[in-house]
């Protein structure tokens, strides 16, 4: 049972290779369903395997077991090192909580600031324009949407840049791209190697909406020069927006505006192959979590007399 419980806390470190070949060989679009699916599913087999693991640690002390209708402490195997197990998986999963609240709290701080912000200010259609010497623009969610921008980032960009910059924010958020992002950052969270797959999967999502807006524009080489110069403007400015709200300045700009300038791959046995081995790591951490688990609570009615070993 402990050894099941213990590969979806390994098999996420496997993750984040074939996850930035999945994006760079498939559309992006396509990879970021993939990787954030992914992503959530190694988080939550994650998850249940230290649950899993603390209960094992706890019922086998004779007072919690007693207190748990048990009539016997859960019985494992002498020479699997259970408490020192429990004790560590108490430890992450307890950080794990600590590091999320945190972080919920200070994206739900700067999303109300932002939108407070963005809601003040007379808006032309979902364009919202802040008074600002900070060159910034991004897609915030909420109802209804809004295109951030502020006047120092409009100075920056001729009238085709700006326009090309305003259809890479709408593609944010006519794809909801923000719960993309908001599932990657909870997803990293539950597991060190996942903070990787997150920066793979707001890649994915900043390379989609390049895509998106090249197609609605029709001028891959226009989309390109928008981004870049955008990012030159933005580089040393400050960003109160949440992290969940996408930008075009946002993740490595010059692989994005390489992709641009570059026909897309067509597709492969080889793209193929990798995305299938991202997909085989996620339903083995699921399988086996999913197997630990069942194995866990299969010891737990044995321990409650419920039924036979």
């Amino acid at each position: 049972m402990t050894a099941l419980l213990l590969v979806p806390l390994i098999l996420p470190f496997l993750a984040p290779m074939p996850a930035r070949r999945t994006l760079g060989r498939l559309a992006p679009a396509t990879a970021l369903w993939i990787l954030t699916a992914s992503a959530l599913a190694l988080a939550g087999a994650c998850v249940a395997a230290l649950g899993a693991l603390v209960l094992t640690g706890l019922l086998k002390l004779p007072a919690l077991a007693a207190l748990g209708e048990l009539i016997h402490p859960l019985r494992t195997p002498a020479d699997c090192p259970v408490l020192p197990v429990a004790v560590a998986a108490t430890g992450v999963l307890a950080l794990s909580t600590l590091t999320l609240a945190r972080s919920a709290f200070r994206q739900a701080r700067a999303f109300r600031t932002a939108r407070t912000q963005a809601d003040r200010r007379p808006a032309a259609g979902d364009l919202c324009v802040v008074d600002s010497p900070h060159p910034d623009a991004y897609a915030l969610p909420g109802r209804p949407h809004r295109i951030v921008v502020t006047t120092a980032m409009l100075r920056s960009l001729g009238p085709a840049e700006r326009e090309a910059l305003f259809a890479h924010e709408r593609a944010h958020n006519r794809a909801g791209h923000h719960y993309f992002l908001a599932a990657a950052e909870l997803a990293a969270h539950c597991h060190p190697a996942l903070r990787a797959l997150r920066d793979t999967i707001r890649l994915a999502a900043e390379r989609a909406a390049d895509e998106t807006a090249a197609t609605a524009v029709g001028d891959r080489r226009l989309i390109a020069t928008a981004i870049a110069r955008a990012a030159l403007a933005s580089h040393a400015s400050p960003s109160t927006r949440p992290d969940f709200a996408p930008a075009a300045t946002t993740g490595p700009v010059p692989q994005r505006v390489a992709a641009l300038l570059e026909p897309s791959p067509a597709g492969s046995r080889t793209m193929r192959l990798t995305a299938l081995l991202l997909v085989a790591c996620t339903v083995l951490s699921v399988a086996a979590g999913t197997a630990g688990v069942v194995d866990f609570h299969h010891e737990v009615e044995i321990a409650q007399g419920e039924a036979s070993p």
